[in-house]
């Protein structure tokens, strides 16, 4: 993959391993690859909704991209520019300069990012005005106190929250959780960032709130030109988001990305099983058919500081084989990329014996 400066982002090969202590570190530790072997680029004006189960590393990846989370292996650029290296050469360029060079402040200037819970992430001391104007004074020190105001009580209004005088004036409490999703909206935006951070931001929300506050971000979006990432556990909402804006659909399972492509192509044809698990699993988006067991052998999630061999979906994959136990897929494709050796008709896969189980019921037939 080139570091492509078109692209606002560029992953590649990105892992993100912690190590996991175990009774206070008395009994060693564990090393959990939260994200493993992850390529993915996001470009301008783009929107990307990663789904995944609680714990797949989709909010650590979400970290890594906008230079939160320090990848163990691999790169992250920024217009084509290492952040990690840049943030490691900031004292030597903030020295000496460099006019071809992206300075670090600049690049996290850019990456901003929207919490899961909009009331913590503000003071709760600060009024919405004095939380909006500090990262104002920071950024742009020499505007004045009224150009600061303005600014303000413009964007309040634009995102709805009128009159904007009044919603200044008052304290996070005093605000509805989706005022406080608008706020932290717009402390994003302040920054005009060039990729949002979105990590399950709409989830504490009411259903008719998650659509009005989708609809704002993709009304944003064209007024400010801003790529999102969207982190979310329901693969409604990534469908309703990434639809209408023609974005990529990108679905993890235990640290890897298994499946990216067009939304529409994801949830119509699906790659990977499973996606399909995750379709079934939101019946407003598939109809479940004959099925009422979930479409997998085992419910349970392997451990991640120990994770299975070969395909990491074998476990649970009723339509895994034995090769599946000791080969890792790739993910192949064009635009839509799946991770599965039955996107290769020509795999050895096919002539593997079935990985035996008393409960089997197969996904597709071929």
């Amino acid at each position: 993959m080139s570091a492509d400066t078109d692209h606002v982002v560029a992953m590649e090969n990105v892992e993100v391993h912690f190590d996991n202590e175990r009774m206070f570190g008395l009994l060693g530790s564990d090393t959990v690859r939260a994200v493993d072997d992850v390529s993915l680029t996001i470009p301008e004006n783009d929107v990307v909704a990663l789904v995944g189960e609680s714990g797949c590393g989709k909010t650590t990846l979400g970290k890594t991209a906008i230079g939160v989370q320090r990848p163990t292996d691999g790169t992250v650029r920024y217009r084509g520019q290492d952040i990690w290296a840049t943030k490691d050469d900031q004292g030597l360029l903030s020295r000496n300069g460099s006019a071809d060079r992206i300075a670090w402040s600049e690049i996290r200037r850019s990456l901003q990012m929207i919490h899961q819970d909009p009331g913590s992430s503000l003071n709760s001391n600060y009024t919405i005005e004095s939380a909006l104007s500090d990262p104002l004074k920071k950024q742009e020190p020499g505007m004045s106190r009224e150009d600061r105001r303005a600014r303000i009580y413009g964007l309040l209004e634009y995102v709805g929250m009128t009159p904007p005088e009044d919603y200044a004036s008052r304290y996070p409490h005093q605000l509805s959780g989706g005022e406080q999703q608008r706020v932290a909206l717009v402390r994003a935006l302040m920054m005009n960032p060039d990729l949002i951070l979105a990590d399950e931001a709409i989830s504490a929300l009411d259903v008719s709130l998650r659509v009005e506050m989708m609809d704002l971000m993709l009304e944003l979006q064209e007024q400010f030109n801003t790529s999102y990432l969207f982190i979310s556990h329901d693969l409604a909402n990534a469908k309703y988001l990434t639809e209408k804006s023609d974005g990529r659909i990108g679905i993890m399972y235990l640290g890897e990305l298994v499946e990216v492509g067009p939304a529409e192509e994801v949830l119509r044809n699906p790659k990977h099983p499973y996606t399909k698990v995750l379709l079934w699993a939101s019946p407003d988006l598939n109809d479940r058919g004959e099925l009422s067991d979930p479409p997998m052998r085992a419910l349970d999630v392997p451990d991640p500081s120990d994770p299975p061999s070969g395909c990491r979906f074998h476990t649970r994959c009723p339509e895994a084989r034995e090769v599946c136990r000791e080969d890792t897929p790739e993910l192949v494709g064009d635009d839509h990329r799946g991770a599965c050796f039955r996107e290769e008709d020509d795999h050895p896969y096919w002539n593997s014996p079935p990985i035996e189980d008393d409960n089997e019921f197969s996904l597709t037939t071929r």
